[in-house]
């Protein structure tokens, strides 16, 4: 699925019961040139080309986005939740707790633990939520003492 145009995104707002404003545009566009971007992240790209926008307009914006399915958000950290277009390739997140680096997994990758919880637990899990915490190669390389012979 592609990203909507303007005509697209007027007809889905209209549809329910929204308008598409200037504001709805700019928010969506940053979301989209962003991937994942705080409110206040998203707020700083809209304001490069209009000061017309505050914080609040943006997280009513974001929730308006989001009730019509064309923007996810993911708690990739302890601060804000990030949004991300939807029409994008589903993906989960891997997150270093070191070096904050943010991975888009595949779902594949999780196929067997997905059959799991809905076999064993009669569940069935949005994995577009799920953030999986840990250390990144990286970090993990240079926290591992390296022995020289």
């Amino acid at each position: 699925m592609t990203d909507p145009s303007p005509p697209e995104l007027a007809a889905r707002l209209r549809g329910s019961g929204y308008r598409l404003t200037p504001q709805r545009e700019l928010i969506l566009r940053a979301v989209q040139r962003l991937s994942h971007a705080t409110p206040d992240e998203v707020l700083a790209e809209v304001r490069r080309e209009s000061s017309a926008v505050n914080l609040s307009t943006v997280y009513r914006t974001l929730e308006v986005l989001e009730e019509l399915g064309l923007i996810r958000h993911a708690h990739l950290s302890d601060r804000a939740p990030t949004y991300h277009s939807a029409t994008g390739q589903d993906h989960f997140h891997v997150v270093c707790r070191n070096c904050g680096k943010v991975t888009s997994v595949d779902p594949e990758v999780a196929a067997e633990f997905v059959a799991r919880l809905r076999a064993e637990h009669g569940f069935v899990p949005d994995l577009g939520h799920l953030a999986v915490f840990g250390a990144c190669v990286d970090c993990e390389d240079a926290a591992t003492p390296h022995h020289h012979d």
